[in-house]
């Protein structure tokens, strides 16, 4: 097993019997880019932990417009808790930006650590909630140019890792708007 994921298991406390479980219910998929992992409207029916790669999850739009809700990448769970709670449909896509290495477990496994309040799941939850409520405060509090710098500063292993279009829609703005914000940028360093 991957001493990543295994690490991850350990610092939650987990006794060896657990962690060994947790092992074997892992498959290890190696997938190209642009795989799709869970498509929109689709229930998940598996859950993720990134081992190499990036990953990406969008809401696509019937105008044919794309939002990206999040990246994802090495040491990172991929899990749609809104599906997994309402036992609902995934209301985005998931799929991989670059050749990834990731384990796979069947969504059971989630639903039954669940309904145990089991310590993973419980650490899984408020991890996503602090990550949330972090994104909920960097959406409403910052202007685009602050978004895109903090940004830049918070994921700075990002910016070669993904394209300009997909930084927009992450930040919320238009493509066009991230060209001018990086001139603006670009134009003080210049000046200083």
């Amino acid at each position: 097993m991957d001493k990543r994921f295994t690490e991850c298991l350990e610092d939650l406390e987990l006794s060896p019997l657990e962690v060994e479980e947790i092992e074997q219910s892992a498959t290890l998929l190696e997938l190209p880019t642009r795989h799709i992992l869970t498509h929109q409207g689709e229930f998940p029916s598996h859950v993720y932990f990134l081992l190499e790669g990036l990953c990406h999850a969008c809401y696509l739009t019937s105008d044919g417009k794309q939002y990206s809700k999040e990246f994802y990448w090495e040491v990172d769970w991929l899990i749609s808790f809104e599906s997994l709670v309402k036992s609902e449909p995934s209301p985005y896509l998931l799929e991989s930006l670059t050749p990834i290495k990731l384990l796979s477990f069947p969504v059971e496994l989630i639903e039954r650590w669940r309904a145990e309040s089991h310590p993973l799941y419980i650490r899984l939850l408020e991890t996503q909630l602090m990550y949330k409520e972090g994104k909920e405060r960097f959406m409403l509090l910052h202007s685009p140019e602050e978004k895109y710098s903090l940004f830049c500063e918070t994921y700075p292993e990002l910016l070669s890792r993904v394209t300009d279009y997909q930084i927009a829609a992450y930040l919320g703005i238009t493509h066009i708007s991230l060209s001018r914000i990086k001139k603006r940028i670009k134009d003080k360093i210049n000046k200083s």
